[in-house]
C-alpha cells in the first residue's frame, strides 16, 4: 500500500498570524457585541454558526484529501494544527452570523455559513500552479442569503452602537479602524487596496451626486459607520481572495468601489456585498484566462522547438549525405582514370593546369 502524499503548509507564517489576529478580533467583537453593544441575534447563534462551519470545513477537507490522495491538512500538527486549520472557518462563520439579520430563522443563517465555507472548494482558479479559491467566502455567503431570501437583510446600522451614547459611539469604529489598519499594514499588506477602495468610494459618491443629483454628504457619511469600517478592514482585505501586487490591489479596490457606485445608481440594495462578489468573479475569470493562455503559449513554444529541432536534424542529415556523396564521386573518378592491372604499370599523375610542360630538344 503506497504512502499518502504530503502537502505543503496551508499558509505561510505571516498569513497564519493575520488569520489568528482576525479570529481574535472578531471573537472579541462578538463577545462585546452580545454583552454591551446590543447584537440582536440570539446569543446561541454564534455557537451554532461555529459548529456548522467547523464541521463542514473538516468534512470537505476529508473528502478533498481522499480525492487528491494526500493527508488532511489538520492532521500532523497536533491541537495547534487543528486550530490553525479552522481559523478561516471560524472567521467566516462568525462574520456571516454577525452581519446578517434573518429574523428568527436560524436555518437561513446556517445555509449562509454552508455556502460561505463550501465556496472555497467550488469556486477555484489556478494561482502559481495551485487551485485557490477566489471568491471572498463571508461576503459570498451573505450575498447569496440576500439573493435567495429577499426578505433578509444585513445587520442594521445601530447594530454595533445601540447602547452607547455620550460620544462612546465613536469609540467602537475608532478602535476597529486602529486595530484593522495595523493588522493590514503589518500582516496582510493590503494598504494599497484599502486606499483605492476608500478613495474610490468617496469618488463614486461625488460622481453620483453630480450625475444623478443625489446627496453627496449622505453618500460620504456611510464611510463613518461601523459597518463600513468593518468591511474595509476585515472583509475586502481578505489576503486569500485579493491580489498581492500594488497595481492589482489598486485595481481590485477601485473596481469594487466603481461597481458599488453603479449598483447603487441602479437602486440595488446592499450593493457593497454584490459589488465585491462581482469583482471577485471577474478576478477568477481573469486567473483562468491567464492560465489557459499561458498553457497554450507553452504548448506552442514546445511545438515550435520540436519543429526547429526536426528541421535542424534534417538539414544535418542532408549535409552529411551530400558530403558522403561528394567523397564517393571523387573516389570513383580516381578509379576510372587508371586502367592498368595492379602491378603491371604505373598510372601517370593527373594532368593539371599547373603541371610544367616538358621541353624536348629538336636537332636542326
Amino acid at each position: 500500500m503506497s504512502a499518502q502524499k504530503t502537502t505543503a503548509p496551508r499558509h505561510n507564517p505571516k498569513v497564519v498570524t493575520a488569520l489568528r489576529r482576525f479570529a481574535i478580533s472578531i471573537s472579541v467583537l462578538n463577545i462585546v457585541g452580545y454583552t454591551v453593544l446590543g447584537f440582536e441575534q440570539p446569543w446561541t447563534w454564534p455557537f451554532i454558526a461555529l459548529a456548522t462551519g467547523y464541521t463542514f470545513e473538516i468534512l470537505l477537507e476529508l473528502l478533498g484529501a481522499r480525492a487528491e490522495g494526500r493527508t488532511p491538512r489538520f492532521l500532523g500538527g497536533g491541537a495547534k494544527g487543528v486550530m490553525e486549520f479552522l481559523l478561516p472557518a471560524h472567521i467566516t462563520s462568525l462574520a456571516v452570523n454577525m452581519l446578517t439579520y434573518v429574523n428568527d430563522l436560524v436555518w437561513v443563517m446556517v445555509f449562509g455559513v454552508l455556502v460561505a465555507v463550501g465556496t472555497k472548494w467550488v469556486l477555484r482558479a489556478p494561482v502559481k500552479g495551485r487551485l485557490r479559491h477566489f471568491m471572498n467566502p463571508s461576503n459570498f455567503g451573505i450575498a447569496v442569503i440576500l439573493l435567495v431570501f429577499p426578505w433578509a437583510s444585513i445587520a442594521p446600522p445601530y447594530h454595533f452602537t445601540e447602547y452607547l451614547d455620550g460620544g462612546f459611539d465613536w469609540l467602537v469604529p475608532a478602535v476597529i479602524l486602529t486595530l484593522g489598519t495595523m493588522l493590514n499594514a503589518k500582516l496582510t499588506e493590503r494598504m494599497w487596496l484599502i486606499l483605492a477602495w476608500v478613495g474610490g468610494f468617496a469618488l463614486q459618491a461625488v460622481v453620483r451626486g453630480v450625475l444623478f443629483d443625489t446627496s453627496i454628504p449622505a453618500g460620504l457619511a456611510m464611510m463613518t459607520g461601523v459597518a463600513f469600517v468593518l468591511f474595509t478592514n476585515y472583509m475586502i482585505t481578505d489576503p486569500g481572495t485579493t491580489p498581492s501586487s500594488k497595481w492589482g490591489q489598486i485595481a481590485f479596490g477601485g473596481g469594487v468601489a466603481a461597481m458599488y457606485g453603479v449598483l447603487t445608481a441602479m437602486s440595488v440594495a446592499y450593493g457593497i456585498f454584490f459589488a465585491t462578489a462581482i469583482v471577485c468573479a471577474v478576478r477568477g475569470a481573469f486567473l483562468w484566462t491567464a492560465d489557459i493562455v499561458s498553457k497554450k503559449r507553452a504548448e506552442e513554444a514546445l511545438a515550435l522547438a520540436a519543429v526547429t529541432h526536426s528541421v535542424a536534424q534534417a538539414d544535418a542529415a542532408a549535409e552529411a549525405a551530400k558530403t558522403e556523396a561528394g567523397t564517393s564521386e571523387a573516389t570513383a573518378a580516381d578509379a576510372a582514370g587508371c586502367a592498368c592491372p595492379a602491378g603491371a604499370c604505373a598510372c601517370p599523375a593527373p594532368a593539371t593546369a599547373e603541371t610544367e610542360t616538358q621541353k624536348i630538344p629538336v636537332t636542326a
